[in-house]
């Protein structure tokens, strides 16, 4: 109830600025001074047919049900279509350009957002549009909101869910993405800066969110694995090293030749099989691993890898066959589609 009048009263404040009432009184004087001179010319009108005659006039309807046969009649409509015309012009112009105003407000990122459930992007790169690829190749998310934060000029894709905010990571900012009610942030380096500040900027970013929601998923991208402890201490819950990633991946491919392409099919949305993370089934608590695995293969098709334990902070790679998970652990899979538990 509360937000519904928050929003009429923005709607009010936007068109009083804008003289939409001045004008709307003016224009309801004009049909009713033009119905009313109408009736003292014309013979046999009453006012309600006058009032409505008015308002066909200055719209340019023109029915053609009445119309003046007196010249007084007719000086009477000469001066409503002028006068009526012009205001109601006047009028219509004022409400497309609340609307128009509002668009480029949007595409220059100077509106907040009421979105919730979304994903924040903060910051923007070239990989910028993959990501956002990424996130639209899983079925699940094809349609949630993204509220992208960056100091650039315009928002960089035309994607009617993407909500682009312009500006630097601090609370203001973020209360205008509505931080508290977002799913998780990603955080992308600056490949503006040299690493060094790049991740400095990083560090103090993710600083920014940690103090605003002490308790929202951070996913933090970093250029040199120096900075790794650093950005951790600020809070960061998951941390991608782009040129030690790059580098490991190019090692393997090397050592064991076309092992890389099943690495970057896993970790793409957009083609092939997908690394997932579901929730323990309850009929496979308190069985061993071997069991879970083979039982997730032979009912779903499904490949179970890992276990990671409720905090998420240990996760069990490959364990034994006689390794028995938590109930409330988690199972890292491979699975072409997301597991439903």
């Amino acid at each position: 109830m509360y937000s519904l009048f928050q929003f009429f009263k923005k709607v009010y404040d936007i068109l009083k600025r804008e003289n939409f009432f001045r004008i709307s009184v003016i224009i309801i004087i004009v049909a009713v001074f033009g119905a009313f001179m109408f009736t003292l010319f014309e013979t046999n009108l009453n006012f309600v047919d006058a009032f409505w005659w008015s308002v066909v006039t200055m719209t340019t309807v023109g029915y053609g049900d009445i119309s003046p046969a007196s010249m007084g009649g007719r000086i009477v409509g000469v001066v409503v279509m002028l006068f009526g015309i012009g205001f109601l012009g006047v009028l219509t112009a004022t409400i497309a350009g609340v609307f128009i105003e509002g668009k480029i407000m949007e595409s220059k990122g100077m509106k907040g957002t009421d979105v919730k459930d979304h994903f924040i992007l903060c910051g923007w790169n070239f990989r910028g549009a993959d990501i956002l690829e990424e996130i639209r190749a899983e079925t699940k998310f094809e349609h949630i909101p993204i509220v992208l934060i960056a100091d650039i000029s315009d928002k960089p894709v035309d994607d009617p869910h993407v909500h682009f905010i312009r500006g630097d990571i601090e609370e203001t900012i973020l209360n205008k993405a509505n931080l508290k009610y977002a799913k998780a942030v990603l955080i992308l380096s600056d490949d503006r800066l040299d690493s060094y500040s790049s991740d400095a900027k990083t560090v103090l970013n993710t600083l920014a969110i940690k103090h605003v929601c002490p308790d929202i998923y951070t996913c933090v991208e970093l250029m040199r694995s120096k900075n790794y402890g650093h950005c951790r201490m600020a809070g960061a819950d998951e941390i991608i090293i782009i040129g030690e990633l790059g580098t490991n991946l190019l090692v393997q491919a090397a050592l064991d030749h076309g092992v890389t392409r099943l690495i970057s099919e896993l970790v793409s949305n957009r083609y092939g099989e997908e690394l997932y993370k579901m929730k323990m089934p309850e009929k496979l608590r308190g069985r061993p691993f071997i069991d879970i695995m083979t039982s997730l293969k032979q009912e779903k098709n499904i490949t179970c890898i890992g276990v990671e334990d409720k905090a998420g902070e240990n996760l069990t790679t490959n364990p034994g066959p006689d390794y028995i998970p938590g109930n409330d652990d988690f199972l890292i899979v491979i699975s072409k589609d997301r597991p439903e538990t």
